[in-house]
């Protein structure tokens, strides 16, 4: 059984996301937190698999709750959950140990994924985030995307002809079930491209290996 806090500010948020949760028979919320200070007790307390955390809340915000969340259950996965796509919470999401990013406005298929993933250790990026984020890094001058697009071919090369099409969905933002949809492949087998794919590249996640494929122009 996978054991979730759910912490948000909106006791209905909090209601939404427990039904959707429990209605996955391996999945059980075992506590609720408003603010981040009571996560951190919350987390402690029950040790918990899984935290799904708000970012905008009072007493103490998400992002600021994370490390602390990281210390208190170093075992506990932390899922940030939030209206706010900026690529900037997405970065510090990932920087300061979160386990991935996801959008309220996903569909409640998504959530139960993202979580079942994170407990498998598994880093989840919502699609809608990680397309956000690769369009808002993209820019630059010319002579410093020229450089990148150099540097991002070359570590291409170590990648199969297979390896650069699925890399070239990542690019896209889509995930390992609309890229297996994509090209005819099982979600299961796009995963396994996925972690080759990282693994070649150096890549932590898979923000990282689609902003490579961008700057290669990779299914431009």
């Amino acid at each position: 059984m996978i054991k979730v806090l759910v912490v948000d500010d909106e006791p209905l948020i909090r209601a939404g996301i427990r039904m959707i949760l429990t209605s996955d028979q391996d999945i059980d919320v075992v506590a609720e937190a408003g603010n981040g200070r009571e996560a951190v007790e919350l987390a402690r307390a029950h040790g918990v698999d899984v935290v799904l955390l708000d970012l905008q809340m009072p007493v103490m915000d998400g992002l600021s709750a994370l490390p602390e969340l990281r210390r208190a259950a170093p075992d506990a996965r932390v899922l940030v959950l939030t209206t706010f796509g900026e690529r900037e919470n997405v970065l510090r999401t990932l920087g300061t140990g979160g386990a991935g990013f996801l959008l309220k406005d996903s569909a409640p298929g998504e959530l139960i994924r993202a979580v079942r993933a994170a407990a498998a250790g598994d880093a989840y990026l919502s699609p809608a985030a990680t397309r956000h984020v690769v369009d808002s890094l993209a820019s630059g001058g010319a002579g410093r995307a020229s450089a990148r697009a150099e540097e991002a071919r070359r570590r291409l090369e170590t990648l199969t002809a297979r390896e650069r099409e699925v890399l070239a969905l990542l690019g896209e933002g889509l995930s390992n079930a609309d890229a297996g949809a994509r090209i005819h492949m099982s979600e299961a087998t796009v995963k396994t491209y996925v972690s080759r794919i990282l693994a070649k590249l150096d890549c932590e996640n898979r923000v990282q290996a689609a902003l490579l494929a961008r700057d290669a122009g990779l299914g431009a």
